[in-house]
This record gives C-alpha cells, sequence and structure tokens, in this order.
C-alpha cells in the first residue's frame, strides 16, 4: 500500500473502526498513527502490547521515513529542486532516523529560515520521532512552513493529519477545512486535501447518523 493511498483512505478507515466497528478508545492512537504512516495491516494485525524487535522496529521505521518523504514531495512544486540540506536529511529519514534527521533540520532552517519545505520536513520528522504526536516543536514548525508558503496547503495538510492520529478528529476537520479555505486555486496537492477532507466528512456524518439512532 502506498503513501498516497493511505492518505486518500485514512480518514474513512479509521472512523469507521473507531466507530462504526467499536474500536476501544485506548487503541485509538496507535491505529491512527498507523494509518498516518501507511501501517495499516500492521495496526489491524500486531500486538501493540508486545515491544518489537529491534530490527522489525528499524525496518518499520525506514519504511515509515520513505513514505513520509514520497507524501511530502506530493505537496509541493513537482519540478523544485531539493537543496542539499534537505536531501542529507531525507536520507536519514529514509533510514527511519527521525531525531537526526530533525536535528540536521534544525540546523538548515537556522541558514535557510524562509525554506518552507525545510520547516516542514522538520516538522514532520518531529512528528514521527513522538510516534505521532503533535508537540509545540512540531507545531511550532508547521507554522513556519506555512508562514514561508501562504496559500500552500502541506504544512495545514500534515498538521491536520497529525491531529487526526492523536484521535482528535474535530480538530483535525476543522484544521484541513482551514487549510482548504485559505489555499490558493493552484495550489500544490489543494485537489489531493479536498478529496481527504469530503472522505473525513463522509464518516463524520455517517458518525452523528448512527448517534442518533
Amino acid at each position: 500500500m502506498t503513501w498516497l493511498s493511505v492518505l486518500l483512505l485514512a480518514a474513512a478507515a479509521f472512523a469507521a473502526a473507531a466507530f462504526v466497528l467499536k474500536m476501544p478508545r485506548g487503541a485509538w492512537t496507535l491505529f491512527a498513527a498507523a494509518l498516518l504512516f501507511g501501517l495499516t495491516g500492521y495496526a489491524l494485525q500486531a500486538s501493540p502490547d508486545l515491544p518489537s524487535a529491534p530490527s522489525d522496529r528499524s525496518a518499520r521505521e525506514a519504511e515509515d521515513g520513505s513514505q513520509m518523504i514520497e507524501a511530502r514531495l506530493r505537496f509541493g512544486r513537482p519540478d523544485r529542486l531539493l537543496s542539499r540540506e534537505l536531501i542529507t536529511a531525507d536520507s536519514l529519514t529514509r533510514r527511519g532516523q527521525f531525531a537526526n534527521a530533525a536535528a540536521a533540520l534544525r540546523s538548515a532552517v537556522e541558514r535557510r529560515p524562509q525554506d518552507a519545505e525545510l520547516w516542514l520536513a522538520l516538522a514532520m520528522n518531529l512528528v514521527a520521532h513522538a510516534e505521532g504526536r503533535l508537540t509545540p516543536p512540531a507545531e511550532y514548525a508547521f507554522e513556519r512552513a506555512e508562514a514561508a508558503a501562504p496559500g500552500q496547503v502541506a504544512a495545514g495538510f500534515f498538521r491536520g493529519a497529525a491531529m487526526l492520529g492523536q484521535g482528535q478528529l474535530d480538530e483535525g476537520r476543522s484544521e484541513w477545512a482551514r487549510a482548504l479555505g485559505e489555499a490558493q486555486g493552484n495550489a500544490w496537492g489543494r485537489a489531493e486535501l479536498q478529496a481527504r477532507l469530503a472522505q473525513l466528512d463522509a464518516a463524520l456524518a455517517q458518525r452523528s447518523g448512527q448517534g442518533g439512532e
């Protein structure tokens, strides 16, 4: 399953599992984080209470990192040239070394504070290092990414995805709606965000309908 496929389906899958199949609330965060990083199969089949073997975890984190980069690239200008700093950080991300990648990106944004993609990559690595949690440093990096690229949707999309990964469906939905409403008509990734928001709205409407029965 590719990262893009997960992006298009994760919100609906999460809502269905949580509210239609009645997944226990304690399992929401793990399941949503798995969806966020394209690991739906792992979330449905693994035993989250048992620690993974180090080699398995390393392989999984490397897969997560590659999918993160693929997703980020889909929300940027297709013909852009990546900076040397970003290429270096991405090589660490692809190995699942999120903390090291974030450290490299912190140095990079000090030198290039107007580079939106550096800030976005930093935010995503911070979320990954925190196992899907939207921490204050990640929030700040998302804000800087958005300020450096006004009218684009990438920062809002991935910030909203992090909120959904924490089980904050209403907050994530609001973030996506805000990003879409403020987006330029030709913003990169706008169509993907619009489709994902529509899927989330459908899932939330289904939940609301069941609640009224």
